[in-house]
């Protein structure tokens, strides 16, 4: 068992995008984030890491989607756990349940797919490593933000609190579209939490996950070069930063952030 630190529990440390052309996503995010990428030779199936450039700067990876995963192409999500048999028992305790076996890889850990009691996925790492880098606001290249469009918000945020001690933060009313509930982690905002708007009735409720950028509007613009698809922005947030919430050739839903200057 990983030895807990005292702010290990709840913190986001993963990203992992699953296609169905692995070289040529590699390319796209490539091109728009900005990543520089290597092959991970630890894995049983190949697996690309994304990274910032430098030492201990990896930030997500990126694998060919199992054809049993019949979801289409999806980011997804790894928040670390001290343990990870408790806190999935913890997680089906609260209406959660399990989406995968244990999967174990040396010298990364133990790691499960699990869904909140709305639907939402998400993956529960156990790190096999004690060190992780330090936590701070997130540079060029990180996740920067994480959204999670769900049924019941009030519900969700609850769930959240209880299984990795995320705190309610400030919520803003956004008219016709609800409200947005912000949650932190020890060091700030980490995310967002939404009720899914009348138009996305048909999509399950999903985390999509904020990559930062330097600009967003000259990212938009690679994306559509790149033969990626603009969903939603760019635009202005509250707070004066700015995002593009878009596709990716093969289908997978990400999001782009820009910091106010």
């Amino acid at each position: 068992m990983a030895v807990a630190t005292s702010t290990l529990l709840g913190r986001p440390v993963w990203y992992e995008l699953m296609t169905t052309d692995m070289k040529a996503a590699e390319a796209f995010y490539k091109t728009v984030v900005g990543w520089q990428s290597a092959p991970f030779e630890g894995a049983s199936h190949p697996y690309t890491t994304f990274n910032r450039g430098g030492a201990n700067s990896g930030v997500a990876g990126v694998m060919t989607k199992p054809a049993e995963v019949k979801a289409p192409p999806f980011w997804a999500m790894y928040v670390a756990v001290p343990d990870l048999d408790e806190a999935a028992s913890k997680i089906k305790r609260l209406g959660g349940k399990t989406h995968t076996e244990v999967i174990e890889i040396p010298k990364v850990g133990r790691m499960q797919m699990m869904m909140d009691p709305q639907g939402a996925a998400f993956y529960i790492l156990e790190p096999s490593m004690e060190e992780q880098r330090p936590e701070g606001p997130p540079q060029v290249g990180d996740a920067s933000w994480h959204e999670l469009v769900t049924t019941d918000l009030t519900a969700a945020m609850t769930f959240y609190r209880e299984v990795f001690g995320w705190q309610q933060g400030d919520s803003m009313d956004m008219g016709d579209m609800g409200t947005y509930q912000i949650f932190n982690r020890p060091h700030g905002r980490i995310g967002g939490i939404m009720n899914k708007p009348p138009q996305m009735a048909n999509v399950p409720p999903n985390w999509q996950v904020y990559f930062r950028v330097p600009d967003v509007h000259a990212a938009a613009e690679r994306i559509k070069a790149s033969g990626g698809t603009i969903l939603n922005g760019p635009m202005e947030v509250p707070d004066g930063d700015w995002v593009v919430n878009a596709m990716d050739p093969q289908g997978a839903a990400f999001g782009l952030h820009q910091k106010k200057s």
